[in-house]
Parts: structure tokens; sequence; C-alpha cells
């Protein structure tokens, strides 16, 4: 049984940083490309950022330079590093995992095999 498992979520100042973990277990977490999504009630799910199986990244517009994903294939977990956060980035976070070939990065929902269970994230003013 496949399970994405978050931490790190939780209430942070505007202007402040949080890192968000992914824990996977139940598949060959090498063997798959890694991302993140958010949602806001009434939205749909907005894709932030991907990371390869090889560790390559790319990143929505409305995070490049504040965020960054990363992987630790021994620890089996990605992470978001999310810094200068504005309120507008208050939202469910989700991880999803996809298999797929080297250097793959999806970016579409359909792209992803398994999702985490979210976590939510706030950001006061």
């Amino acid at each position: 049984q496949v399970q994405l498992v978050h931490s790190g979520g939780g209430l942070v100042q505007a202007g402040g940083s949080m890192r968000l973990s992914c824990a996977a277990s139940g598949l060959i977490f090498s063997r798959y490309a890694m991302g993140w999504f958010r949602q806001v009630p009434g939205k749909a799910r907005e894709f932030l950022a991907a990371v390869s199986r090889s560790g390559g990244t790319y990143y929505a517009d409305s995070v490049k330079g504040r965020f960054t994903i990363s992987r630790d294939n021994a620890k089996n977990t990605a992470y978001l590093q999310m810094n200068s956060l504005k309120p507008e980035d208050a939202a469910v976070y989700y991880c999803a995992a996809g298999y797929g070939i080297s250097g793959y990065t999806p970016k579409a929902q359909s792209d992803y095999d398994y999702w985490g269970q979210g976590t939510q994230v706030t950001v006061s003013s």
C-alpha cells in the first residue's frame, strides 16, 4: 500500500519560511517524480513544483524564486522549502508521486499516480 505522509504545515507569519515534508512508503521512491500542489476552497488545485527522478526541477511562475523542491532518495522523502511567504500562499498543500523516466517533471494532476492527504498552511499578515 502506497502512502505519502505530509509533515510541516501550520501557521507562519507573512515573510516567514516553512518546510513541508512528504515521506513515501510502499513504492520504489527513486523511480518516481515528486510534485507539490496546493488548493484553496473554491479553486482548482494548482501545480507548484516538480522534481524528477534525477533531481531536475520545474517551478510554476507563481513560486519561482521563493519555493524550492528537493528530494532525498535515501529517506524516501520529498521537501518543499517555502520562503518569503505571502497571505495568498495560504492553502492546503499536497505532495504527489508520478512514475516516469529520468528527467520527467510532470505538471498535470493526471500525471501523478499517488497523492498525500494534504497539509494546511496558514499565513498571517
